[in-house]
């Protein structure tokens, strides 16, 4: 006797909002720009390597043609101050055409560093700044600071490249921009100091600054998160188990949620004073929790090289 297959139930729907699986599949476009220096090359090159291919300097008047239905992979193209005719204006005029091709799925990507290394790294390569061919580097770099702003604002992703490796770099974008072969966002996990500020790449934050300093234990001041006996110090106090507990009962739901609204890569901060003790040690623990659950999870621990003894 023959079954008949069920019916297939309907894509469900929140707040008026298709599924992602019943969304047309759309060809990814990242426009790459952002300041002189700031690791434009470098991240045109890692898309490169994702698939995409890489086109540096197109003319804008060019990029008018890439709308319609013309192309056949993803494209990277690389975009900023050097380019002939360039204008943010001109070049956000251009990202809402393309925006408005159903066909395609646009994202501008903006690179940018702090001033003190970005002038360093002309410095050492001893490269003159494009807008300062005859004047100081510093000049140069307020003035694309000033051109670009608007593009700034208008970013759907802004990566500050001031303390990423090239390494770091290649697992943000491939978080973001990965051609998508499957549903699951990709996780970065990491630790930071609030004393060298707020990563700008993170999505949530959470602080561990409640929890009992190790620092103030001599034994400890030395030792990071990584080591045994500052886990075993945290996890006496008190005020971990429910903190803990807390975290992943807000991210079970929260994780399905984001992925249904096409997000593909997620930064989770943990942060602590000096960025060596709690904040490493929970960001350990929850990368660990995150991957029992099933997910890719990188680990990242931006400023537990910068000195021990920081942690006050």
């Amino acid at each position: 006797m023959t079954q008949q297959a069920a019916p297939e139930a309907p894509a469900s729907t929140e707040g008026g909002h298709a599924s992602t699986a019943s969304r047309p599949e759309r060809l990814p476009v990242v426009l790459v720009t952002g300041l002189s220096g700031a690791g434009h090359t470098t991240a045109l090159k890692i898309l490169e390597d994702l698939g995409y291919e890489a086109v540096d300097n197109l003319p804008l008047t060019l990029m008018d043609g890439l709308a319609g239905g013309k192309l056949a992979r993803p494209l990277a193209v690389g975009v900023d101050s050097r380019t002939r005719d360039f204008s943010a204006e001109a070049l956000i005029e251009r990202l809402h055409l393309l925006t408005d091709d159903p066909a395609l799925e646009v994202k501008l990507l903006f690179l940018d560093c702090r001033d003190e290394v970005l002038s360093r790294r002309f410095t050492e390569t001893r490269r003159r700044h494009p807008l300062a061919l005859d004047r100081p580097v510093a000049d140069g770099i307020r003035q694309e600071r000033e051109l670009l702003d608007p593009l700034r604002e208008r970013a759907d992703l802004v990566v500050d490249s001031t303390d990423l490796a090239i390494g770091d770099l290649k697992h943000l974008l491939q978080g973001h921009f990965r051609i998508r072969s499957a549903p699951a966002a990709a996780i970065t996990v990491m630790s930071f100091s609030y004393r060298h500020g707020l990563p700008r790449e993170a999505d949530l934050v959470f602080d561990a600054r409640f929890l009992t300093n190790p620092h103030y234990r001599d034994e400890l001041r030395p030792l990071s998160g990584r080591d045994e006996p500052v886990a075993t110090f945290i996890t006496a106090d008190p005020a971990w188990n429910p903190f803990f507990a807390a975290l992943g009962n807000l991210l079970l739901p929260l994780l399905p949620r984001f992925e249904r609204e096409g997000k593909s890569y997620l930064t989770l901060a943990i942060g602590c004073t000096g960025g060596r003790h709690r904040s490493v040690f929970t960001a350990e623990r929850l990368a660990q929790w995150l991957r029992e659950q099933g997910r890719h999870v990188s680990l990242r621990h931006r400023d537990l090289d910068r000195g021990a003894g920081a942690d006050r």
